[in-house]
C-alpha cells in the first residue's frame, strides 16, 4: 500500500496457486478464495493473494520494510540471549549458496515462508504498529520506564494504510481464521493467524491478538512450536487464554472500584492501576 502500486482498494483475483518459474505457490485451501481485496486476502490467510502483491511490488521493497518493522535485527530488549531473526537479500543469498536472489524467493518472502526468521518479540511489536497508530516501539521488561515511554519511531504509515491493516485484523477475528477469540464476554480482538511450514517436522502454529480493537491496551502474541495445527485453531486459544486473564483481572479491579466510597476532592483517594499480565503459552 505505501508503494503505491496495491492501494487500499485493491482488488486481486485469487486461485488453487500461483506459478513462478515452473514453481507452484498454492493457496492453503487449494482451491482460492476469487477476487479479494485486503480485508478479506487478511481474514482468510489467502498466501496466492499476498503472493502476487509481493511479486508485484518487489523483493527489495519487501525487505525494505520488513527491516522498517525492526525484524532481522534484535529488538533492544533486556535479554542478553535475544535472537535477531534473519530478513535475507540478495547479498545474503549469494554468500549463502551462490545464488541470485529469484522471484520465487520474493513471493516466499511475501507470506513470512523462505528465509524468513522472527521471534515471537518481534512479531508482537509487528503488531503493536497498526494499534498504536504506526509507531515502531521499543520493548522493555519493566512497564512504564521513561526509556520504555520515550523510545518510539513513526514508519510514516499513511492513515489509509493504517486503517485498512485495522479493519483487516479485525476481520480475521470477526468472520475469518480467528474465529476462535470472537468471544462476547471479551473486548473486541483484532489479530492474525499464522502456519508456518518448517519441515522436516510439523509446522509451526502462530496467533497475534491485539484488544481492545476500538482502544488497543494490549498485545499477545502466542507460537506453538511444531504444533502441526493451524495457526487459529492451535495457537488462537492460547491467545484467548492470557485476554481472559488479562481483561477478567481488569473487570475485578474496576468492580472494586465501584464499591469505594467516594472521596471527591480528597488527596488521599485511592487508585488502581494495572499491572501487566505474565505471558503464557
Amino acid at each position: 500500500m505505501e508503494s503505491g502500486k496495491y492501494p487500499p482498494s485493491t482488488v486481486l483475483g485469487t486461485s488453487a496457486f500461483i506459478s513462478v518459474g515452473g514453481t507452484r505457490f498454492h493457496d492453503w485451501n487449494r482451491a482460492g478464495f476469487g477476487p479479494l481485496g485486503y480485508t478479506g486476502a487478511l481474514a482468510w490467510s489467502s498466501n496466492t493473494f499476498f503472493g502476487q502483491v509481493g511479486r508485484g511490488v518487489g523483493g527489495e521493497t519487501l525487505i525494505k520494510w520488513a527491516r522498517n518493522y525492526g525484524f532481522g535485527k534484535r529488538t533492544g530488549v533486556e535479554l542478553l540471549a535475544e535472537a535477531g531473526g534473519l530478513i535475507a537479500d540478495d547479498a545474503w543469498k549469494r554468500e549463502n549458496y551462490n545464488w541470485e536472489w529469484s522471484e520465487g524467493d520474493t513471493v516466499n518472502m511475501s507470506i513470512g515462508q523462505g528465509f524468513t526468521l522472527a521471534t515471537p518479540l518481534q512479531i508482537a511489536r509487528m503488531f503493536a504498529v497498526p494499534a498504536n497508530g504506526g509507531y515502531l516501539v521499543q520493548p522493555h521488561l519493566l512497564k512504564g520506564s521513561q526509556t520504555a515511554l520515550a523510545a518510539k519511531k513513526s514508519l510514516n504509515l499513511k492513515p489509509a494504510t493504517i486503517s485498512t491493516l485495522r479493519a483487516g485484523l479485525r476481520q480475521v477475528v470477526a468472520a475469518g481464521t480467528g474465529r476462535a477469540l470472537s468471544d462476547p464476554s471479551l473486548p473486541a480482538i483484532a489479530g492474525k493467524s499464522g502456519t508456518a511450514e518448517a519441515p522436516p517436522g510439523q509446522s509451526h502454529a502462530w496467533f497475534g491478538g491485539v484488544a481492545p480493537f476500538d482502544k488497543p491496551e494490549i498485545v499477545v502474541v502466542a507460537f506453538a512450536e511444531h504444533s502441526g495445527g493451524g495457526g487459529g485453531a492451535t495457537a488462537g486459544p492460547m491467545v484467548r487464554q492470557v485476554m481472559e486473564a488479562y481483561f477478567g483481572k481488569n473487570r475485578a479491579k474496576t468492580q472494586r472500584k465501584s464499591k469505594q466510597p467516594s472521596f471527591t476532592g480528597c488527596p488521599g483517594e485511592v487508585k488502581f492501576n494495572r499491572r501487566p499480565v505474565a505471558p503464557g503459552y
